[in-house]
């Protein structure tokens, strides 16, 4: 029984109990909360259901949990339900109902946890989207890996979700990266708004590779020539990285294919139809202050050119006109600005701002022997996605980026993420893996076939724990779907990883027969827990994109 299961029951029995009694059945909640408690002593789960409704449903609340108590007792599933302080259950599952969560999770197998709660949703979400003028810096690999992991959750939900990378080619910064590429190839200094690093030079060596005559071109020709040829020579490479850091996108939109298609002109002329443009000073605006933004924006600017707030204008309702009932945008630590801004843009195009969510990343910084690590050896002002996985590996460093919360900067230790010790908490979440799967190999040299597991033998807390712990994992992921959370299956996962290790270093608990001993039943099922742990751990590391090892 998972913590769901045991969810849908006490809602089931809370509301028989209160029409029993003639109590006012409708204040139950539609989710019932159930925790672990505190001090694993008092039970399996607790809740506080009876706390929660009892005076609204015109009962003392400590009488409610008693007969909660007492008809939860009499279910199938419940060894006991006790009621502690002013109204608190505490409930202990029978062993049975515990062996139960192993046997779901080996039935599912790679669908184990898996839900339909999103099913029916068609989520764009965008994420990376960086300038193709410079390598992937940590901002944009942070999101690299949250996005990828993040589609993967909503995916394991039921939800339809396209990953778009939004490929700014248009616009200001192009024209820099150019200029930058032209000074480069003619020996000539970087424009003091450029760009520098060594990949300017090697892609300006590479376009004059293949085209000799570029650095003696007409002005114009040679800064076109060199625009168009770097921005596909330096997003081939950004694609790469990525690619090679395991985050593959489903769309790769051009922004300049919104100024080309004329859709840039249609969503201005459309919000000017809904008045929701008004001229000033020679400009035309955005009233988007009308619809909580901080302030309206500038969207044909006074000397005819479009803002880049016409691009956004234009993007977004392509993506409804796609069909995208939610569109998620991930941005780095600088783009507050745009959340009010992105919902102001929904509003004004005649839609729900609820279609809009806007996820903030904040900044990661690397550290080495307690010193920040700032230069990159290739980019030069920024360290970029390849110093990363050179410093610690691909698994590690998504694993990183994905285990705290967006809404906090995160500072990685080098020397902590290339350790092989438990310190580490992707090598002590793969370790895990491995060990479930020594086990399995090892198994093979005894006669387990035919011997039928008995999970009420399992009564150590070892077991226990590591049962429970298997059993909510569904609701992490569901709660990791609907936060928009990844952080919360890495952090599952390390929990997994100590429950099994706790486990299996009970020398108590033996898992296969010592010498000529028989198999037994308990071997059996202590075999089956192990297998079980190990599908789920897999199932996890597999949404997080990190590799789960048999051998380590």
């Amino acid at each position: 029984m998972t913590p769901a299961d045991l969810a849908d029951l006490l809602r089931a029995t809370a509301s028989k109990v209160l029409v029993e009694r003639g109590l006012d059945a409708a204040v139950l909640p539609e989710q019932v909360t159930v925790e672990r408690p505190r001090n694993p002593e008092h039970g399996d789960y607790a809740t506080n259901v009876a706390l929660q409704i009892g005076k609204k449903a015109g009962a003392n609340s400590r009488d409610l949990a008693g007969w909660l108590a007492e008809a939860l007792t009499a279910a199938d599933g419940i060894e006991t339900a006790e009621v502690a302080g002013p109204g608190f259950l505490n409930i202990r599952l029978a062993k049975d109902a515990q062996g139960a969560i192993v046997r779901q999770v080996l039935e599912a197998g790679a669908g184990y946890g898996t839900g339909a709660a999103l099913q029916g949703r068609n989520i764009n979400l965008e994420f990376v989207s960086a300038n193709p003028t410079g390598p992937v810096h940590l901002g944009g690999t942070r999101w690299a890996a949250v996005g990828d992991a993040l589609g993967r959750i909503l995916a394991a939900q039921g939800a339809q979700v396209v990953r778009e990378y939004y490929f700014n080619d248009h616009g200001a910064q192009i024209d820099r990266f150019a200029r930058s590429l032209v000074a480069s190839a003619t020996g000539q200094p970087t424009p003091e708004d450029g760009y520098a690093g060594e990949y300017i030079g090697e892609i300006a060596q590479q376009i004059v590779a293949n085209h000799p005559q570029a650095p003696e071109l007409p002005q114009d020709e040679r800064v076109e020539l060199f625009r168009a040829e770097g921005v596909e020579l330096m997003f081939a490479q950004i694609k790469q990285s990525l690619h090679e850091f395991g985050t593959d996108f489903d769309v790769y939109f051009n922004e300049s294919a919104l100024f080309d298609s004329g859709a840039v002109d249609r969503a201005v002329t459309k919000l000017k139809d809904s008045g929701d443009l008004y001229e000033k000073d020679g400009a035309w605006w955005m009233a988007s202050s009308e619809y909580g933004d901080e302030k309206d924006r500038v969207v044909i600017k006074s000397d005819g050119h479009a803002a880049y707030v016409a691009g956004d204008i234009a993007y977004y309702q392509d993506k409804r006109r796609r069909g995208f009932d939610l569109c998620i945008y991930m941005l780095g630590a600088d783009h507050h600005g745009y959340i009010g801004r992105l919902k102001a843009i929904a509003a004004t195009s005649g839609e729900d701002p609820a279609t809009v969510e806007v996820l903030i990343g904040q900044m990661v910084n690397l550290v080495k022997d307690g010193v920040a690590v700032r230069m990159s050896k290739r980019a030069g002002t920024v360290v970029t996605l390849e110093d990363l996985v050179e410093a610690i590996g691909v698994d590690a460093s998504r694993y990183v980026l994905v285990r705290s919360s967006v809404n906090a900067s995160i500072d990685i230790d080098l020397g902590l993420w290339t350790k092989q010790s438990n310190e580490n908490p992707v090598y002590y979440v793969q370790y895990a893996h491995a060990r479930t799967c020594a086990v399995g190999r090892n198994a093979a040299d005894f006669g387990f076939d035919g011997v039928a597991p008995d999970f009420g033998l399992l009564t150590a807390d070892e077991e226990g724990a590591l049962i429970r712990t298997i059993g909510e994992y569904p609701a992490v992921l569901a709660g990791a779907a609907n936060l928009r959370e990844p952080h919360r299956v890495a952090r599952y996962l390390e929990e997994l990883a100590g429950a099994y290790h706790r486990f299996q270093t009970n020398k108590t608990l033996r898992i296969l027969p010592q010498g000529d001993d028989p198999v037994t039943s308990v071997n059996a099922a202590r075999l089956e827990l192990v297998a079980a742990t190990r599908q789920v751990l897999a199932n996890g590391l597999a949404l997080l994109g990190v590799g789960a090892p048999e051998r380590m």
